[in-house]
């Protein structure tokens, strides 16, 4: 199992070297080879049971370094992290050999990480908005997987879709995509009803949640942590309504037909992070429910989701009754950096 972490490490380096975070990459090799069972935080990830890829353990160890860098709490380990230029990687493991010694990162590994990136409203809204242009109805929003709500705002920001303006003026940021093909269609997309369910919704009103995170957020992204710290305070004094919950029964007891409305169950690299049982049931119950779509109560599935589990990209897919064709709409980027739009 010793071996499947390490490999764990180095696949998490792999990631980070493709999404241009050259920080995280070397720290993610370094920590790959210097971790041992000299610690306590050495031998639970060394000795962990679970999926260490599933359970996403090499993010979990590094929200915790994160955190105690941004919160003053591993100045010597600060020294090394961005701004700072990239470290001598034997500095680097020695910094990291210290902190791993302590016991305040050991709560860090008892959670998945908690992330909100904001810019994946940004190959969200598009769809949206087909949504929106094909059934000319205000939307219901229901979110799963929905972390601060943060996506549940989407409305809230404004977009440049490769010159295509939309949004409002005074947004909190704008969202911008490298963008790839056709524009999505121009459609006001008119919001009526939100709500999202996770299983440990962050209150972005709380500054111990707003400081989590950011420590999920890698540190030598800036524009991703700029995004974030920017869209949570836009709405710390609003914040989207969340409920505390596996997100099958929510499904079950919320997500329900309105006459007027199109209803709209999404999610965003979320869906490999549920268990079978949850993705069958949330599946039996939108196959239930749209048996009595009809024009004027459509009911819409999209979602941002990796399709394998070594799918270099995500995808954007559409499925909307009455009718159950399923949609390509495009393909994105795990950060949502990238859309090329397929339509």
């Amino acid at each position: 199992m010793t071996a499947a972490i390490r490999q764990a490490f180095a696949d998490q380096a792999d990631w980070a070297r493709r999404l241009d975070a050259p920080f995280t990459e070397q720290l993610c090799e370094t920590l790959g080879t210097i971790i041992d069972e000299s610690t306590e935080t050495g031998r639970r990830v060394l000795g962990w049971r679970g999926d260490p890829r599933a359970d996403a353990l090499v993010l979990r160890l590094l929200g915790g370094l994160n955190a105690m860098v941004r919160g003053g709490e591993a100045p010597a380990l600060a020294a090394l992290y961005p701004p700072n230029p990239l470290p001598d990687p034997a500095m680097l493991a020695t910094g990291l050999g210290a902190t791993l010694a302590d016991p305040r990162l050991l709560p860090w590994l008892d959670s998945a990480p908690q992330t909100n990136e904001v810019a994946r409203s940004g190959m969200l809204m598009p769809g949206m908005m087909v949504i929106a242009a094909e059934t000319r109805l205000p939307l219901r929003l229901f979110e799963l997987g929905a972390s601060a709500g943060l996506n549940l705002r989407m409305d809230g920001y404004r977009y440049d879709f490769a010159g295509q303006i939309s949004g409002p003026d005074d947004a909190p940021l704008t969202l911008a995509p490298a963008w790839q093909g056709p524009p999505p269609p121009l459609a006001p997309v008119i919001i009526i009803e939100r709500c999202g369910v996770d299983l440990a919704p962050v209150d972005v009103r709380d500054q111990a949640g707003r400081a989590r995170l950011l420590a999920y957020v890698w540190p030598d992204q800036t524009a991703r942590i700029e995004r974030l710290s920017a869209a949570m305070a836009a709405f710390a004094n609003d914040p989207a309504p969340l409920n505390v919950g596996d997100a099958a029964p929510w499904v079950e007891q919320h997500v329900a037909l309105r006459p007027g409305t199109a209803t709209v169950v999404y999610h965003s690299i979320a869906w490999q992070y549920f268990p079978h049982d949850t993705q069958a049931r949330i599946a039996a119950h939108l196959t239930k429910l749209a048996a009595t779509t009809t024009a004027a109560n459509p009911l819409a599935w999209l979602r941002c989701e990796f399709e394998q589990a070594n799918a270099p990209r995500p995808t954007l897919r559409l499925t909307m009754w009455p009718g159950g064709e399923d949609r390509l709409l495009a393909y994105g980027h795990p950060h949502g950096a990238t859309v090329e739009w397929l339509g």
